[in-house]
């Protein structure tokens, strides 16, 4: 049987397998994207496909200490447009 990796929500702290989650990255250049096929180059974080775990995220500033970073609103609507695109 085939080993799948595991990560952790940021918003909800439940472990899940890495395929069920969205993959969040900050690449070099101070980017912070959706990573949609899992293997973009950066610091990645992982998000419940549940738009009430992004909010959480946001409230808690979760992503800004995750990539020690401030983000931008613009980048929190991408990602509640990926997130509710699905």
């Amino acid at each position: 049987m085939k080993h799948i990796p595991q990560r952790t929500c940021i918003g909800c702290n439940t472990v899940k397998n890495k395929n069920e989650l969205i993959r969040i990255v900050k690449n070099k250049e101070n980017e912070i994207k959706v990573d949609k096929t899992g293997k973009m180059n950066g610091r990645g974080a992982y998000i419940c496909d549940d738009i009430n775990c992004l909010e959480k995220a946001i409230k808690a500033k979760k992503l800004e200490r995750v990539f020690e970073t401030s983000i931008d609103e613009e980048i929190y609507e991408s990602l509640r447009g990926a997130i509710s695109d699905k």
